[in-house]
């Protein structure tokens, strides 16, 4: 299972929130990059890389901290935020994203999304499915959909997505643990590669994700408030 940190950015800057609420933003590190570079050294392979100004403007912002960090590490990066348009989708490949995660454009042109999907590959793809009472949320989690998350995920299923990063919102920076029971179900119900976020409040989440099937595990705020120690990530890729 991957061992996926999470770098969320506002205004340049690291940041987490708690249920997506923007009011909540608390800065861990103005510099990205430094947080990157920690990660690697202790063998960390990947990235999640959110531009969080760009789901609020719902075009890309903060594609040069993407361009930084792609530059100055060798982190496998998925990006998400703010991706509308092929010119966004573009630029954040450009500018050093091996995947991008597609999440409210997924929601509001289907048609456009699995057009993406073909022109670039599955693998470099990833459904971005954001839910809170299993109905799905966009715009950075500001809008609620009638999407129940497993029809949706299903359907992207259909039209050749392999992997979903799911984060269910009400679980997402409270350090209470991950949504298992939602996890569980999606992997029985679809066959897509699903990556757990939202809610990891100590290694033993990090073991229990592993254990029910999950491909990978983002994790943001337990190893910013030091619940997770970047050494304990590092023994588990080690083990693993």
């Amino acid at each position: 299972m991957k061992i996926i940190p999470a770098i969320d950015i506002i205004d340049g800057k690291c940041v987490r929130l708690s249920k997506g609420d923007y009011s909540t933003k608390k800065i861990y590190n103005e510099d990205p990059v430094e947080v990157a570079r920690e990660f690697e050294d202790f063998g960390i392979q990947f990235l999640h890389l959110v531009d969080l100004d760009g789901a609020k403007s719902k075009h890309i912002v903060n594609q040069k901290v993407l361009e930084d960090i792609a530059k100055s590490t060798s982190l496998h990066i998925d990006f998400g935020g703010g991706l509308k348009t092929s010119t966004d989708i573009e630029t954040a490949f450009n500018c050093g994203a091996k995947q991008i995660t597609l999440g409210s454009i997924a929601v509001q042109d289907p048609e456009f999304c699995i057009k993406i999907i073909e022109e670039y590959g599955a693998e470099k793809i990833i459904l971005g499915a954001d839910c809170e009472n299993r109905k799905i949320k966009t715009s950075g989690w500001q809008e609620e959909s009638n999407l129940d998350i497993i029809d949706f995920i299903l359907d992207y299923q259909k039209n050749g997505a392999q992997t979903t990063i799911c984060t269910d919102i009400s679980k997402d920076g409270m350090l209470e643990g991950p949504s298992t029971e939602l996890y569980i179900e999606i992997l029985y119900k679809t066959s897509l590669q699903l990556v757990a976020s939202g809610g990891i409040s100590g290694i033993k989440d990090v073991y229990k994700m592993k254990d029910i099937g999950c491909s990978g595990t983002i994790i943001g705020k337990a190893i910013y408030e030091g619940k997770i120690s970047l050494q304990q990530l590092q023994n588990f890729i080690e083990n693993a």
